[in-house]
């Protein structure tokens, strides 16, 4: 595995500065234009949850609809969305969570899993885990249950794996 995450990093372009002074941003386009990195990444993330029975990836909008929906096919289930308030067409399940610069809140359809599936929440990035942890709050509330959480970066010193207590979480490159 540390030549894999060897490999991941330098895929993933590293932007100081932004989107504030001090901020280092991790930037996965390099990694997902590149076939065979990010091929590499939908296996490996599907290997670690093989022999876990999943009904449905769920993808946190945005980047997560792109991992979301190539790790779905991949494990021959379906893809849910997870989207900002607003985008979602139908009737819906909503929750607030706090954000370091404010509050956010996030969406799912009501009929989106039937009570009782098993949910893998995949995204590009875990940072302090709000939205991670908003994820999974939503998905429990609308009766689905969390077998994982996948992540292809994972920002170590921001401490997000706290919020996700007791969560099984794989994050193929940590910084």
């Amino acid at each position: 595995m540390p030549e894999f995450e060897a490999l991941l990093k330098e895929k993933i372009r590293s932007i100081p500065d932004y989107p504030k002074k001090g901020v280092i941003f991790r930037d996965i386009t390099p990694l997902l234009k590149d076939y065979y990195s990010f091929s590499m990444c939908i296996d490996e993330l599907a290997s670690e949850f093989e022999g876990e029975k999943i009904d449905y990836v769920v993808g946190i909008e945005a980047r997560g609809f792109i991992i979301g929906g190539a790790l779905a096919e991949k494990l021959g289930v379906g893809f849910i969305p997870i989207r900002k308030k607003g985008k979602l067409p139908y009737k819906k399940v909503s929750i607030d969570y706090e954000l370091e610069y404010g509050k956010e809140t996030i969406e799912v359809h009501e009929d989106a899993v039937e009570k009782g599936s098993r949910v893998l929440i995949v995204d590009d990035l875990l940072a302090t885990g709000g939205t991670a942890k908003a994820a999974a709050d939503l998905m429990q509330k609308v009766g689905a249950r969390v077998v994982g959480l996948g992540f292809l970066v994972e920002l170590g010193d921001m401490k997000g794996k706290k919020k996700l207590d007791g969560a099984r979480i794989v994050s193929l490159a940590k910084y």
